[in-house]
């Protein structure tokens, strides 16, 4: 298999790292100072694209547009998943995302929707989210933690919305508190808390490097590049 790596900083070597020893190829790499180019072929069997929010969905318009499928690992664009659903269907192109490439993350989410549909039915517990990264990353909170936030919010009845950020008042016990924090080298730490006044049943998926995540993202090409023309997210490979 040939892969094109769109971003080609730590996560980009990391996945070149490991597709080596899986036995495939990187044919090209990209990056803000050698961008894809729309009208140059890529030559390769599938892109891997982990970039910047900003740049994501014009890279995924162009290798769409090139025929090339590809798996995009960047988040922080959730908004425009719509627009680029119709992109796919119109060119009969191959795109596969997800909020977190970790196999580990992704049974996390299964963990995490099966507490929640226990405790809906103990209304004494409260509930509320925390995650943490490392002081570069662009996005909060995480697409991990929106994606963390989609199950609370399908399972629990008694929350209704999304509270994100520091907020300086009171927050409607509708409101489910997700909370960010940006410090050091942090890799991804997600936490979610069921509070009582009798005690307190926390979750916690931590990441020790990125070696899950490149190897996830492999995972989702190798899998992506045997399946039709579609738009696909990363649990659907499980």
């Amino acid at each position: 298999m040939r892969i094109a790596l769109v971003g080609y900083g730590t996560m980009g070597h990391e996945i070149e790292r490991l597709a080596a020893e899986r036995g495939a190829q990187i044919s090209a790499t990209f990056d803000l100072a050698r961008p894809i180019a729309a009208n140059a072929p890529v030559h390769a069997d599938v892109a891997i694209e982990f970039t910047h929010p900003d740049a994501v969905l014009g890279n995924i318009r162009t290798l769409v547009e090139l025929g090339c499928p590809v798996v995009v690992g960047t988040t922080g664009w959730d908004r425009h998943v719509d627009e680029v659903r119709q992109l796919v269907a119109a060119a009969q192109g191959r795109v596969l995302y997800g909020s977190n490439f970790s196999v580990g993350v992704n049974l996390f989410f299964r963990i995490v929707r099966a507490a929640a549909q226990l405790l809906n039915g103990f209304p004494m517990y409260d509930a509320a989210l925390f995650e943490a990264h490392h002081n570069r990353k662009a996005d909060a909170p995480s697409g991990t933690a929106v994606t963390l936030a989609s199950i609370l919010l399908e399972q629990l009845d008694r929350k209704t919305e999304l509270c994100a950020g520091n907020p300086t008042g009171r927050i409607d016990p509708a409101a489910l508190h997700v909370s960010s924090q940006r410090v050091g080298a942090v890799v991804g730490t997600h936490t979610v808390t069921f509070d009582a006044e009798a005690d307190t049943i926390e979750l916690t998926h931590r990441a020790r490097n990125r070696s899950g995540f490149a190897l996830g993202a492999i995972l989702a090409a190798e899998w992506l590049v045997g399946q039709p023309p579609g738009f696909y997210r990363f649990e659907e490979i499980f």
